[in-house]
Order: C-alpha cells, then structure tokens, then sequence
C-alpha cells in the first residue's frame, strides 16, 4: 500500500476532523524527517511512515465508543481496526505486523524495542507537545527520558528547548 493511498484512506476514515487530519500528517512529516536523516532501511522505513499515518486510527471510534480517546483505549482498540483498514490492501505481511504492533502500542514507551518504534514515538510526542502546549520542562523531562535519536533529539531541542543545555 502506497504512502499517499493510506494517506488517502486516513483523511477519508477522519470524517472531516482537521484536528486528527492534521495530527497524523505533522506526526507523518517529522516521522518522515527523523527516519530518513537517520537512514534506516527500506522495510523500517515503510514502517514509520505507515505508522505514522494510521498511529491515531482508533481515536474516532474511542470517542464514539468511550465519550473520549484515552491511550490505553487506543491501544486496546488499534489492532480490530487495523486488520479492516488494512484487508484486501497490497500491504507486506511483515509489514503490516510491525505497523500493528507500534500502533497498539504507541502509547507505552517503555515497550520501545527498534529504531521504528523509537521514531514514532518521537515525532508523535514532537506533535502533541505543540498541540497541547507542554511546559518546558515536562519537554525536557519526556525528552531526556525518551528521546534517542540524534535528529528526534536535535528537533525537541530547536523547536522547545532552545537556550536550555540539554
């Protein structure tokens, strides 16, 4: 499945919700950025990049569902809604596995356990740090905690934390 048909198929499952549109393009975007600067392979970077759009693919149906999209419903609900989104799709098995995998579990850094999963979960926190307005130092504490990648760390530091020695 090509980045552009699961962008596609992404906007049309969003019901016209620019807020969600938006989030998983800006977490595609710095997914993107982060993993081609570091220079991972073909397969993870298929991954990301898939990752990254469809990351978020239960929060319409939490909110119908729960009144709200809290991370562990998310998660939870990501793999029933990944295997319909996904059916009939050209999606590599092994692919469409790992994809599964990050997504319900995208809210658990502590289960990071590849290059794929760390930068996913970078550039999602580089998105929602901006959209809910992080204090500094919650940034500086995710960020010393979490972050891994040179260009993820790179990014917080020149979008939040500029002036801080981090």
């Amino acid at each position: 499945m090509k980045t552009e048909e699961t962008m596609i198929k992404m906007i049309s499952r969003a019901e016209g919700n620019l807020h969600d549109i938006e989030h998983f393009l800006k977490v595609w975007g710095y997914a993107r950025t982060i993993s081609k600067a570091e220079e991972l392979n073909s397969f993870r970077q298929e991954v990301v990049e898939t990752a990254a759009i469809v990351h978020d693919i239960s929060c319409p149906y939490c909110r119908r569902k729960y009144g709200s999209a809290p991370w562990d419903k998310q998660e939870a609900e990501s793999a029933a809604l990944l295997a319909e989104f996904f059916q009939g799709e050209d999606i590599a098995g092994d692919v469409k596995n790992r994809v599964v995998y990050l997504v319900s579990h995208h809210h658990t850094p502590a289960l990071i356990d590849d290059v794929d999963f760390q930068i996913l979960i970078e550039a999602d926190y580089l998105v929602n740090a901006s959209e809910h307005g992080f204090s500094k130092e919650k940034i500086k504490e995710f960020g010393n905690a979490w972050f891994r990648t040179e260009t993820g760390r790179k990014l917080l530091q020149t979008m939040f934390l500029s002036g801080d020695e981090s």
